[in-house]
């Protein structure tokens, strides 16, 4: 058997992890998923169990590395993948998670926060990309050594670690245990000067966050150390370490200025690659926020990133606690036998809304229905809800960045859904190109950036091998769009001015 060489890449996602062998070709194999509990135990708080992410993510890693052997894979590096804010506070002697991981999704310090934001959003936008926003690593942590008797004496006897999702990771796989960050994590956790690749140093020492705290910058591409034998069953270099969103732009070929990716996971993120110059007018929307693309060899790439954080999660519920469907797919065969009369509308907003500003008091909203309505007007309204959202963010990504939109590449689980395509065509008015194999495009994307300088020359080889499956162009007439597109926005403002009214009534 012929040995091709090939790098295990891990995808840590917030529903699920996995990890597969992406080899020099492109190939992608022994992909091995796990899935991941997410609780919200009361309103506005959503955990994991960081243990869970560890012990599934390494057994989806040895699963990968059996594979590989078997296959005649030589493993020659290691990347890494993860959501991207989500706090896990750890005692590093004794290595174990003191309190649940706090999702990205949690909003349970968003009114502390919206306290800060009138002083420190004018500071924050121009330089770290983002306002103060609704939820923080940093405050979750220092609230957490107040009022955390386990968290307080390990931070007391100097033993805590903190960080977020690739932090625990690279702390628990790679030898000598780094307590490291990178660029395109430390830019979603809102105290990271973009253009700098620091600390928003001042911003931290008013919230009064330790600084001994804080993992070391790296870049996304970067030489991390060794992986240790003893836990992954492998030793090899650990070469790329990056967010979750940002290994799928790679992975779906988004690399050049005026790229736009659509990733449908946990929720629906929308990118746009804009290249080596920060964003023309950052803080234009409170959803849009500009971040580090990947960072390699001391430069960074920028991107500009609106998201909707419940869609995948909407539909799970859907299916799952309303057993209304019996999973995704059935939803978009159902969705595409509707009669198209669009009277029925959905508003993904399970945990608030980003666009055309960021409320978590909003809720999601199922209207227009009568005695007419079908199971199918329901699940096309479903999905029109997401592409609304889609074609909303990608406006404002463009609006934001001062770049035009090239194409729109999309991925994650939903894209196999045609008429959810078709309907971002429509709403966007831009094609929509699905490549083969988008379900793992950020296990892809991570080995491609890893694999630089050892299976790829460069990132441009290495995306010439993806290959294009469809193209979706838009058949919705212009005027017809608009109307639709004013009519569900106009209703999401409402949701946005009866939030906040209701908001108001109880203060």
């Amino acid at each position: 058997m012929s040995i091709r060489r090939g790098i295990i890449a891990i995808d840590e996602g917030t529903t699920g992890t996995r990890a597969a062998w992406v080899a020099a070709d492109g190939t992608v194999g022994g992909l091995h998923y796990e899935r991941l509990a997410v609780s919200s135990p009361r309103p506005r708080v959503v955990e994991q169990d960081a243990a869970e992410i560890l012990r599934k993510t390494t057994d989806a890693v040895h699963h990968a590395v059996a594979d590989a052997a078997r296959e005649g894979v030589a493993i020659v590096g290691l990347a890494i993948a993860t959501q991207r804010a989500t706090t896990v506070l750890w005692d590093t002697v004794s290595g174990e998670p003191l309190v649940p991981a706090i999702v990205w999704q949690d909003t349970r310090h968003a009114d502390e926060l919206a306290t800060l934001a009138p002083e420190w959003d004018p500071w924050l936008v121009p330089r770290v990309g983002r306002p103060v926003g609704v939820r923080s690593p940093y405050v979750t942590a220092l609230r957490l050594i107040e009022t955390d008797e386990r968290v307080r004496e390990a931070h007391r006897a100097g033993r805590l670690g903190f960080g977020t999702v690739e932090s625990w990771l690279l702390w628990n796989y790679v030898q000598g245990r780094p307590l490291a960050t990178t660029a395109t994590t430390a830019t979603s956790c809102g105290a990271y000067v973009i253009g700098e690749h620091r600390y928003a140093t001042e911003y931290l020492d008013a919230l009064g966050f330790p600084a001994e705290l804080l993992p070391a910058l790296r870049d996304d591409q970067d030489a991390f150390g060794m992986s240790d034998p003893a836990v992954l069953g492998i030793e090899v270099p650990v070469t790329a370490v990056l967010g979750d969103q940002h290994a799928g732009l790679v992975g779906l070929g988004a690399v050049s200025a005026g790229d736009a990716m659509c990733v449908h996971g946990t929720g629906s993120f929308v990118d746009l690659n804009i290249g080596d110059a920060t964003p023309a007018r950052p803080g234009l929307y409170e959803g849009a926020l500009s971040l580090v693309a990947w960072r390699a060899q001391q430069r960074s790439l920028f991107t500009v990133e609106t998201f909707t954080a419940a869609t995948g999660s909407a539909l799970d519920w859907l299916c799952g606690s309303l057993g209304w469907f019996d999973d995704a797919k059935a939803i978009s065969a159902a969705a595409a036998e509707s009669s198209g009369r669009r009277q029925v509308q959905f508003m993904p907003a399970m945990t608030g809304v980003r666009m055309p500003v960021v409320e978590p008091r909003v809720k999601s909203m199922l209207t227009g229905f009568d005695f007419s309505t079908k199971k199918a007007d329901v699940a096309a309204a479903v999905l029109e809800g997401i592409a609304h959202s889609v074609a909303w963010s990608l406006e404002a990504d463009a609006e934001v960045a001062g770049v035009d939109v090239t194409s729109m590449l999309v991925g994650g689980g939903l894209s196999q859904s045609d008429p959810l395509l078709q309907m971002q065509a429509d709403l966007t008015q831009v094609p929509q190109r699905r490549l083969r194999e988008t379900e793992v495009a950020s296990l892809r994307g991570a080995a491609f950036l890893g694999g630089v300088g050892s299976l790829w020359p460069d990132l441009e080889h290495a995306v010439a091998l993806l290959e294009e499956e469809a193209v979706f162009e838009p058949r919705l007439a212009r005027a017809e769009r608009d109307e639709q597109v004013h009519a569900w926005r106009a209703r999401v403002e409402l949701e946005v001015r009866l939030a906040r009214a209701g908001q108001e009534l109880r203060d």
